[in-house]
């Protein structure tokens, strides 16, 4: 899936056919040579690629058997001709080790699924051994992340004005204006158990005494990542992030990051997710890829029981009306997100204060669901994002029940729809533009299908 082509329009032959109707192309039972089926710009499509599309639907749990394999090839070739502009495109940049990090992590989640053996990998995607299913996977992991920033590239400096919006919304008959569902807005306030001096020391000595043996002894940083970081998004990859400006990090760490030289490794330094140091590889133009090693301090059983005494008596005053649980969240709670607003507890979907109860993240449907309204929930241990245990109560401020898209009431959602609609038609004409420009060819009787696009020239 993927491969390169060197002279693409001279290896591609046209197999006889017999006219089939548009649309209604269906696998035969009958084996036959898997052969090349369409070409956009470098890249091939072969006719074992829809098969794996169809496999791959399944696993997502959509119904493939309504979808016809003309509808699958008409995906594939976009996702083609995204990727073939990715490499004339000499802003956007995939290189092997960001893709190897990002292999050695998926499979690594496989294995992990699958109880770490590699003979059913290698079944389900009929490869005769691991060296051959990791050269095609990387091929399928690349061109999947040069579409994402070529298609990420055509939208990223769309906005919608609030005039657009109102627009977007008057045009929409009564009867066709969508319908949201029930929502609910919460507020939590969040007490973390605190650190010990001791305990931060101990995790600025072992972060010190890392950069000591890769500095000094030649040991890996990578292997040492992959060992000890507490980061779960990059433990995998050995702490790989490429990251640039504009890259949604702590300060702090950027900070670090871009006073680095190539190959220093920064001395240990504090964010608020604990104690890393970094070792700047490359400096690429405004990006740089680096590795990094997070260590959090530990919260002892002590500091655990502090917080839990804290919150209960937070709980308690606000029961007895002594302070509001906004003002409580203002002035106690130790999350900076939602601090600052009283507590109001931000959908990380929409970035909006309210949550769909059909979509609403299962765990916090399970706290919230039985709650009565201002009613405040008994103290609720936890985990955060990194895996530190803490304390929290939680309170249903509003509820909104099923109705019809209402401008005022609506409008971040009605928003995200015309901004949708507008990403949409910038796309459509970048791709009739890039058609016209691009060699493609379509083969055999996948030449009958009714593409949406004009694939077939």
């Amino acid at each position: 899936m993927g491969a390169l082509l060197g002279q693409s329009q001279e290896i591609i032959q046209e197999a006889p056919s017999t006219p089939v109707k548009k649309d209604t192309i269906k696998k035969s039972n009958r084996q036959k040579i898997d052969g090349i089926i369409a070409a956009v710009g470098d890249y091939i499509i072969l006719d074992s690629d829809i098969d794996l599309a169809y496999i791959e639907l399944a696993q997502q749990g959509a119904s493939a058997a309504d979808i016809p394999r003309c509808q699958v090839l008409g995906s594939l070739l976009e996702d083609k001709l995204y990727a073939h502009q990715a490499t004339q495109d000499s802003t956007i940049v995939v290189t092997d080790a960001e893709i190897n990090a990002m292999m050695n992590e998926k499979i690594g989640v496989m294995m992990e699924q699958i109880g770490g053996d590699m003979k059913k990998i290698l079944k389900f995607y009929n490869k005769k051994n691991e060296e051959e299913f990791r050269s095609f996977f990387f091929d399928v992991l690349k061109n999947n992340k040069l579409t994402t920033e070529m298609r990420n590239k055509i939208i990223e400096d769309i906005e919608i004005t609030p005039e657009e919006v109102r627009t977007f919304f008057k045009k929409i008959p009564q009867e066709d204006l969508p319908t949201f569902g029930a929502e609910m807005e919460v507020s939590q306030i969040i007490i973390q158990p605190k650190v010990s001096e001791a305990e931060k020391q101990k995790v600025i000595d072992r972060l010190n005494e890392i950069r000591r043996e890769v500095l000094e002894e030649g040991a890996s940083f990578t292997s040492r990542a992959v060992i000890y970081t507490q980061d779960r998004a990059s433990s995998s990859n050995g702490g790989f992030y490429k990251i640039n400006r504009k890259t949604p990090f702590l300060k702090e760490f950027k900070d670090v990051a871009f006073s680095l030289n190539e190959g220093e490794i920064s001395k240990p330094f504090e964010t608020e997710y604990g104690y890393h140091i970094i070792l700047l590889e490359r400096i690429k133009g405004q990006e740089l890829e680096l590795r990094h090693i997070l260590l959090t301090p530990k919260v002892t059983d002590e500091a655990l029981k502090e917080a839990r005494d804290k919150i209960t008596l937070i709980r308690n005053r606000i029961m007895e009306g002594e302070i509001s649980f906004a003002d409580a969240a203002r002035t106690m709670s130790d999350e900076k997100e939602t601090r600052a607003n009283g507590g109001v507890f931000l959908n990380p979907r929409t970035l909006d204060s309210k949550f769909e109860l059909t979509k609403m993240d299962p765990t916090l449907y399970n706290q919230v669901s039985n709650l009565k309204d201002k009613e405040i929930s008994l103290p609720i241990l936890e985990e955060d994002k990194l895996g530190q245990k803490q304390y929290k109560i939680i309170t249903v401020t509003n509820r909104i029940d099923e109705h019809v898209a209402e401008y005022s009431k609506d409008y971040i959602k009605i928003k995200e729809l015309a901004l949708s609609e507008k990403r949409l038609i910038e796309i459509d004409k970048w791709t009739k533009e890039k058609i016209g420009e691009t060699f493609i060819k379509v083969n055999g009787s996948y030449r009958n299908c009714d593409f949406v696009n004009g694939w077939v020239k």
